[in-house]
């Protein structure tokens, strides 16, 4: 849901001031708050209900045609600022990036607000493109404004997407790669687990960040090894989703394992790990996104939000027949 982005973003449009200055006057920004929210417009409605205490998260059951609300440019300034960022360009118009706050335009409401976890899955392409970006990139800036080299203060250059240091080195936007896997058993059952700090009754499929001089197949079989203690085998990529929370780029993998060998979950990592048929991941996602009380006797499985690649990975595995 995350990787639908739509808009140029070459390099050289980064680099041609003329051209930013001379789109500016169409241009329209993309305002962040420091939370990762935006003001959002839903076209029929909001899928669910907002929960506040949530962490600020939409309940989606279903899509209900969000967009973003961006701001013209030329209202915000007569030129590009120092700390905009260049998102790319979409049908002529340049889309710039800002920290904002809610009422940064007059009779704003702060409730219209919503983060990338709680409205990308019902953004239209253009908007989850928009607003992945942004997060990523603003993210980065709060935390490199000092270089890592000697520790001296960064400048922004090349539209928001370098960062250089009076000695001239220079940094680029940073993202972190991370594996996730839908670990199964080459027939009907797959492995689900859940974090430690995940509420009762929310579960995943394992993922881990990759370490350096580490291939991405050999970062699979040891998160799964190091995770729940089975060693897997027939590694196959499925696909990639930016992750920017802060900055991760998730890389989809699947493998298989032998559900006979006994779960060993890692301790302070892992506080449940099982095995479930297709017939019970199918049960879990029509339960949606916040799920409905398990039946009597029945252990209660919710899955990730439809935002997620790891959703995406779920519900392609339990289509199959």
């Amino acid at each position: 849901m995350l990787s639908r982005t739509t808009v140029l973003r070459d390099e050289p449009l980064r680099m041609d001031a003329d051209r930013q200055r001379a789109g500016w006057a169409t241009a329209q920004l993309v305002v962040v708050d420091e939370q990762g929210r935006t003001p959002v417009t839903w076209e029929s409605g909001p899928a669910g209900e907002f929960r506040a205490g949530d962490a600020g998260s939409w309940d989606a059951a279903a899509g209900s045609g969000g967009r973003l609300r961006t701001r013209p440019a030329i209202e915000h300034a007569a030129a590009p600022p120092a700390d905009a960022i260049l998102l790319g360009e979409a049908d002529g118009v340049a889309y710039w990036a800002v920290r904002g706050r809610p009422n940064l335009i007059e009779g704003d409401d702060p409730s219209e607000w919503a983060d990338l976890r709680a409205c990308g899955a019902d953004l239209d392409a253009l908007g989850a493109g928009l607003l992945t970006t942004a997060v990523s990139a603003l993210n980065w800036h709060d935390a490199a404004g000092f270089c890592s080299r000697d520790g001296l203060p960064t400048t922004v250059h090349n539209a928001g997407w370098v960062r250089r240091c009076p000695e001239g080195h220079e940094e680029y936007p940073r993202t972190d790669p991370a594996v996730i896997c839908l670990v199964h058993d080459g027939g009907d059952q797959v492995l689900l687990a859940r974090q430690p700090v995940w509420p009762v009754g929310r579960y995943s499929v394992l993922a881990g960040f990759v370490e350096a001089g580490e291939s991405l197949e050999a970062c699979v079989q040891r998160e799964v090894a190091e995770e729940v203690g089975v060693q897997v085998s027939d590694i196959r990529y499925l696909g990639s989703q930016a992750w920017p929370f802060p900055r991760s780029l998730m890389i989809g993998f699947h493998a298989i394992a032998d559900p006979a060998v006994p779960l060993r979950p890692a301790d302070g990592e892992i506080a449940e790990a099982f095995w479930v048929t297709r017939a019970q991941v199918r049960a879990a996602l029509e339960r949606g996104d916040w799920g409905a009380p398990a039946e009597p006797g029945e252990r209660l499985v919710l899955l990730p939000g439809t935002v997620s690649i790891a959703r995406s990975m779920l519900e392609a595995w339990a289509a199959q027949d």
